[in-house]
């Protein structure tokens, strides 16, 4: 059976990047340039697209295991991903590591959102 959720194309897959980064990069850059200034503020803010480029390269790499191409195995999940490359414990240190990373960031936007309705 063909789930409807792998039906994803380049456009879908465009737009849902455009629609993360524009969410909290939009939001962000002003205050990013008066802090840092015009020069190295714009030089952060490619500097993290980099990052975040290559990241995503490398979790793309990992969705088929274990070529990137013809693999057999094929990873829906984040945690199925580093499984396949990994050791239990690392999986169990990723996972906490995930888990922080999303409770912080839900941390950091409610303040920001509280903040800013005062």
């Amino acid at each position: 059976m063909h789930a409807a959720w792998t039906a994803g194309t380049v456009w879908t897959a465009t737009s849902h990047i455009v629609a993360v980064v524009a969410g909290s990069g939009v939001l962000a850059l002003p205050w990013t340039v008066a802090q840092l200034g015009w020069v190295l503020g714009p030089l952060v803010l490619v500097g993290f697209s980099c990052v975040t480029y290559y990241t995503s390269a490398l979790l793309a790499d990992c969705y088929r295991y274990p070529d990137p191409v013809h693999g057999a195995v094929v990873n829906r999940q984040y945690v199925d991903a580093v499984r396949c490359y990994l050791d239990r414990k690392y999986v169990v240190l990723c996972g906490c590591a995930q888990y922080v990373n999303l409770w912080a960031t839900l941390v950091g936007y409610t303040i920001t959102a509280s903040a800013s309705m005062m």
